[in-house]
């Protein structure tokens, strides 16, 4: 649909032509002004209800007519709107993500923007609905989001970001492309490196034989095996002298016994260190190990990864501790830049995670 030599008009540009048709013919319909304007109705939809808002048109199916007094006769010459909220879309608003988020409402009032927020699930196969109600019905300028990357619809979504108009920044999701592998502003986690800290930690305690347990289910997961397989090389550890497992959903029914074949897999390949993916995960693999007869750490040396709750608990739990507020706070920063100067180049941030040591983690045992 796109001609290629043809710049897309501006905001300003499409209210005007909008409030020039309306003026004229006293209706204006989406489907015809998408072909008109080269754009996508997603755009139009965004342009529509902020001009609700400023009382210059009101939107009835398929289009708009004029407001009661007509249409404003120096409307064409209102300068564009510059205010506005960033939408943000994350997969959780209880574990993990409240800490992105609270970075993310810092930077948002340090620069006088306002969030919009929307917690969807892990489970939730396209957000494109989200998204589109989030423009619908708030005078949004761009996205920060965490997009669910392994359903059918990830990439759809990925190009109805592209085709809306609006500015995105990814959060803890590697960078996707749309058909054309265009690169997506983002800003992650180097969860591959936090995982050779935890590993380094462990050899640096004499820990040679050490396993790896992760959360099934999380996205998290397979960059920390990236980072773990590196620092078994790196620490000259074979396949045969660590072990991986994943756990189940820890509220079904399965995971008590998940816990205890991973503890007898432990003690039978003579693992003294553990790296676990996340908190809880590390809290009740402890808990059973202690109702068994177990020491931790004199007998199991555990790291927990995300450091959410890991202090709470007793023994206070050694972590890999993301850099969650950096993370949200260097997100917004991302997108609001891209809001002033638009022509400037693509970012994609990584940000390192820390080792918290505590009280989870000893010499091993001679």
């Amino acid at each position: 649909m796109t001609d290629q030599t043809t710049p897309a008009l501006l905001g300003a540009e499409r209210r005007a032509h909008v409030l020039a048709a309306l003026a004229r013919d006293g209706v204006v319909r989406m489907a015809q002004l998408a072909d008109e304007l080269d754009v996508a109705p997603v755009t139009l939809r965004r342009d529509f209800a902020q001009m609700e808002k400023e009382g210059l048109l009101v939107r009835v199916h398929g289009g708009a007519v004029p407001p009661a007094g007509g249409v404003p006769a120096a409307a064409e010459n209102a300068p564009a709107h510059t205010t506005g909220s960033l939408a943000v879309l994350v997969p959780s608003l209880n574990y993990y993500w409240p800490g992105v988020i609270r970075g993310m409402e810092t930077e948002a009032r340090r620069r006088g923007l306002t969030l919009v927020l929307r917690g969807a699930s892990y489970e939730l196969q396209d957000e494109r609905p989200v998204l589109e109600r989030l423009v619908d019905e708030h005078d949004v300028r761009g996205f920060v989001l965490a997009p669910n990357t392994d359903t059918p619809h990830a990439q759809d979504v990925v190009q109805w970001l592209a085709d809306s108009g609006l500015p995105s920044v990814f959060v803890e999701r590697d960078a996707l492309g749309g058909p054309d592998r265009a690169p997506v502003e983002s800003v992650t986690s180097d969860h591959a490196f936090g995982a050779v800290l935890a590993a380094r930690h462990l050899a640096a305690l004499g820990h040679r034989k050490v396993g790896l347990i992760l959360s099934r289910d999380s996205p998290t997961g397979r960059k920390i095996v990236r980072g773990w397989e590196a620092a078994c090389t790196e620490l000259e550890l074979s396949p045969s002298e660590h072990f991986e497992e994943y756990f189940p959903d820890r509220n079904g029914p399965n995971f008590t016994a998940s816990v205890n074949a991973a503890i007898d897999t432990a003690l039978a390949s003579g693992v003294t260190g553990l790296l676990i993916h996340s908190d809880p995960e590390a809290m009740a693999f402890i808990d059973i190990a202690l109702n068994r007869g177990l020491s931790v750490p004199r007998d199991l040396s555990v790291v927990a990864y995300d450091d959410e709750v890991a202090e709470l608990f007793t023994p206070a739990l050694t972590a890999v501790s993301p850099p969650r507020a950096a993370v949200g706070a260097a997100a917004v920063d991302l997108l609001a830049r891209r809001l002033e100067d638009p022509s400037r180049p693509v970012h994609r941030a990584i940000l390192s995670p820390t080792l918290v040591v505590r009280q989870s983690t000893a010499q091993v045992r001679a």
